[in-house]
């Protein structure tokens, strides 16, 4: 499906978070020290699942802030580019846009050091959310980085309720960077202070090990996450594929099978095929229904 000034068909899917520049060495299986160069490269898990939205034939928007610097106007530039809507961005004049160098091992796996003390997209407050934008959204994501610190974590809070209570669908993927939060502790008790208020979960076999305290990927274990709220709960295996639950029933899907290069980035393409799918079917079954009830007014056609 084409996209048009960054319009597709269907609802919004607004990705609330971080976006950054991540920093990637030329070569793989090195350490930091050791390389030699790196390329720059737009980064944050909610921004990547947005523009991984656009680019399936969706609408979706970014909410968030980035530093009034030249990278910060190029991550900005890079979400119209993809046809993201841009209204939820705001520019921090006095801190910068975050940065993270990615080591890439020689298995494909990522080792991170991030530069953001503070950088801008930890300073974002309530009022300089988009309140009109958020409201508008059929499906609301987002991560748990944002709840690591004030003001952010209460603008995040903020921006949920407002989603909430405008009827948007809540997708929860915690992105888990231990590295980034005081303690284990902090980040185990933040990311499940929101869990119970997502209707789609997303995590990864680490994540769900982190969370539940079981170094297993049985179905047992997972469904210590289910909660009354919860509509779907994924756990990603890597090339073993994803497990999915729900109220009433579960299974298994294989993954493709490739030669893993890099995997960075893996898990927002994920979800961003995810949600895609998720508010097409949505869409589609708000027009069927439109469509039922046009015929059943117009031709006394039964419901």
């Amino acid at each position: 499906m084409a996209i048009v000034n960054g319009a597709g068909a269907g609802g919004l899917i607004v990705s609330f978070g971080e976006m950054l520049i991540d920093f990637v060495p030329t070569e793989s299986g090195v350490s930091l020290a050791e390389a030699t160069a790196f390329l720059k490269a737009p980064g944050g898990a909610p921004a990547n699942v947005a523009i991984a939205v656009t680019r399936l034939g969706r609408r979706s928007a970014f909410v968030g802030k980035l530093g009034d610097d030249e990278f910060g106007r190029m991550l900005a530039a890079i979400l119209r580019d993809n046809g993201v809507s841009d209204a939820g961005v705001v520019f921090d004049s006095g801190a910068r846009t975050a940065l993270a160098f990615v080591t890439l091992r020689a298995d494909g796996e990522r080792e991170f050091m991030f530069y953001r003390n503070p950088s801008a997209d930890m300073l974002l407050t309530e009022a300089e959310l988009n309140v009109d934008l958020i409201r508008k959204a059929s499906i609301f994501h987002y991560g748990s980085i944002s709840l690591i610190s004030e003001p952010c974590r209460s603008a995040h809070l903020k921006a949920m309720e407002l989603a909430k209570n405008a009827g948007a669908l809540m997708s929860f993927d915690p992105n888990l960077r231990l590295m980034l939060w005081p303690s284990p502790e902090e980040a185990r008790k933040q990311i499940l202070s929101i869990w119970n208020q997502a209707d789609i979960a997303k995590v990864s076999e680490v994540e769900l090990a982190f969370l539940t305290g079981h170094d297993s990927v049985e179905d047992e274990v997972a469904m210590e996450l289910w909660h009354p709220n919860l509509k779907l709960l994924l756990v990603t295996l890597g090339d073993q594929g994803c497990k999915y639950y729900t109220k009433d029933f579960r299974g298994l899907v294989g993954s493709f099978a490739i030669e893993q290069v890099d995997s960075t980035g893996a898990g927002d393409a994920f979800v961003g095929g995810l949600l895609r799918g998720i508010e097409e079917d949505r869409s589609a079954l708000q027009a069927s229904t439109h469509l039922k009830a046009i015929a059943a007014q117009e031709f006394s056609l039964p419901l």
